[in-house]
């Protein structure tokens, strides 16, 4: 084979492969199993809302034409749902597109971001692939400190604050009332991304109003996910809010016809299906809070959670549950994937599932507590 070093872009030699783990097929060959369920990586177990199957099959005679560039219609309900104009919205074929995008957008080699110590590990990955200095914030009892982000970023000159809301690994929703003044504590040249691919799942009179600061012109974009309330993972769809200044730019940054008509479809159709979504939330909610029963059953502490998974504190070695419950066919995530040895994390699913998970977690934990008794 080539050698391809001093060819490629040097900042990639330094990075590792965003780990993806085995695949469902591997899992089960290893285990001798026919049946796998992910509860590790926070799809949405209920599947998709009512009505949107039928807007896809609607739209699959139209595959051979390339989807409208403008999206008009996609952007009008985006626009209808959260309040803002049209222009205001930039759709993508998933809201990690934008994340790359946004990196191009804003950052030079050697421009610092800051980043919370725990959360997606991607907003590090991606700004050092743009020869960014990444620092790292440390995190307060596990919670985005909003003060410290805004400190650091105003000492090394940040062009990015990464934000989570709410947070991956930890499931905390940011508290709307800290918001302004960490906008306020920001250097001028520094830009708020707020990835809230797990808003949707907050109840909206507790969840921060960000549309308002694009409406505003202040210095945030927001990037949004279909992938999971709205169950459209496989179909890859997510879209950002920004100034309207910004959106010409990033319309630059993207490839033409970047969004499959399939997925603006069935967009659309989440968007319109308003009370649908609101069931959803509800019905994840009371799952979660079920999950939480059975985690504490076994002695464990869930953290509170604004998403569709509990991370909780487990008195047992993580990867050794997280592979003993692999060998019953239920994937979870151990914290130590995220340097948070001692944690585990879950996928909220339905009522069915949660009991059967309740009760493999219970004769594990049993089998693992005796073993070291």
């Amino acid at each position: 084979m080539a050698d391809w070093s001093g060819i490629v872009v040097p900042e990639l030699e330094e990075l590792d492969q965003f780990a993806l783990g085995m695949t469902i097929a591997e899992v089960k060959e290893l285990h001798g199993l026919d049946e796998i369920v992910k509860l590790s990586w926070n799809e949405n177990l209920f599947g998709p809302l009512p009505g949107v199957l039928d807007a896809i099959h609607a739209e699959l005679e139209n595959i051979w034409l390339y989807p409208e560039q403008p999206y008009i219609d996609f952007r009008n309900e985006v626009a209808a749902v959260w309040g803002v104009r049209p222009t205001n919205v930039v759709p993508a074929h998933g809201s990690l597109a934008l994340l790359g995008h946004v990196a191009s957008l804003l950052l030079r080699p050697g421009d610092r971001v800051v980043v919370p110590a725990l959360t997606y590990g991607l907003y590090a990955q991606i700004s050092a692939t743009r020869g960014a200095v990444v620092e790292r914030v440390p995190m307060r009892e596990l919670e985005i400190d909003l003060e410290a982000l805004a400190e650091r970023a105003r000492t090394v000159d940040a062009r990015i604050a990464w934000v989570c809301d709410p947070n991956n690994p930890t499931g905390a929703a940011l508290d709307p009332s800290d918001w302004a003044g960490f906008l306020d504590g920001l250097p001028d040249r520094c830009v708020a991304v707020v990835d809230e691919a797990y808003g949707d799942f907050v109840a909206p009179e507790r969840r921060t109003r960000r549309e308002v600061d694009v409406l505003d012109g202040r210095r945030v974009i927001v990037l949004r996910s279909f992938s999971k309330l709205y169950g459209l993972a496989g179909l890859r769809l997510g879209y950002a809010l920004l100034d309207e200044p910004l959106v010409g730019y990033l319309d630059l940054l993207e490839e033409p016809y970047n969004v499959n008509c399939v997925a603006l479809a069935a967009g659309c159709a989440c968007l319109r299906a308003r009370a649908a979504v609101d069931e959803r939330r509800d019905l994840v909610a009371a799952a979660r809070a079920q999950l939480a029963d059975e985690l504490r059953s076994v002695g464990f502490e869930p953290l509170p959670s604004q998403t569709n998974f509990v991370l909780a504190r487990v008195d047992v070695d993580d990867v050794l549950l997280g592979d003993r419950l692999a060998e019953r066919g239920l994937l979870i995530r151990p914290g130590s994937d995220y340097g948070l040895s001692g944690f585990v994390r879950v996928t909220v699913g339905p009522s069915e599932l949660m009991e059967r998970f309740g009760v493999e977690l219970r004769d594990v934990c049993a089998t693992l507590r005796s073993a070291v008794a």
